[in-house]
Order: structure tokens, then C-alpha cells, then sequence
């Protein structure tokens, strides 16, 4: 594997590990989850692009309150295998969910 590999395993740390950082033990707050996910994907995306790995990045960010409802998302990308990645990360605390899909693609 290369440094030019796209790595599944440490695009998904530093997702885990950014939204431990902004979100930790906060309760679901309404207000705040559209300051959350931007806050949330702006860090994830300077941490790839520091990386300096030849990909473009696209990314998504659901976060949802746990109310016992069913919560599903799905993606669907044509790409080249070989050479592009996709990271999904589903992270829950008590009171809510967050789930974050990185796409890198080779440039």
C-alpha cells in the first residue's frame, strides 16, 4: 500500500475521533445540530486534506435524536474501485446518533 492509498481504517479514526471531540457527552440539543455538522465536517475535511493525499473529499453528516425511531442511510457511488474509498462512520451517545459517509476520490 502506498501513501497514496486511500485508507479506510484512518479516514474512519479521524472521523470517530473528531466527532468525540465535538459532540463527547452533549446532550441532543436541536439548536445545535446544524452548527454541529458543520463544525464536525469542516474538522474531518482539514484533517484529510492535511493528509496531502492526491483525493478529492465529499462528505456527509445525519445527526439525529434517539427516540426509538428507526434511523437508515444509505449511499451509492460509481467509481473506480481501485483507486477511490468510502469511509461510514455511525457514532451514538445516550441521547443521539451521528452518522458521517467520507467519499475520497483520486484526483
Amino acid at each position: 500500500m502506498n501513501d497514496a492509498t486511500f485508507v479506510t481504517e484512518e479516514v474512519s479514526s479521524i472521523v470517530k475521533d473528531t466527532i468525540e471531540e465535538i459532540l463527547g457527552n452533549s446532550p441532543y440539543q436541536h439548536a445545535m445540530v446544524e452548527e454541529w455538522s458543520n463544525t464536525i465536517l469542516e474538522a474531518v475535511t482539514k484533517k484529510l486534506v492535511a493528509m496531502n493525499k492526491p483525493y478529492k473529499y465529499m462528505s456527509t453528516c445525519v445527526i439525529s435524536q434517539k427516540v426509538g425511531a428507526g434511523l437508515h442511510v444509505s449511499n451509492s457511488c460509481y467509481w473506480d474501485s481501485g483507486s477511490d474509498g468510502l469511509a461510514a462512520v455511525t457514532w451514538e451517545s445516550k441521547s443521539m446518533y451521528c452518522v458521517i459517509t467520507v467519499f475520497g476520490l483520486a484526483i
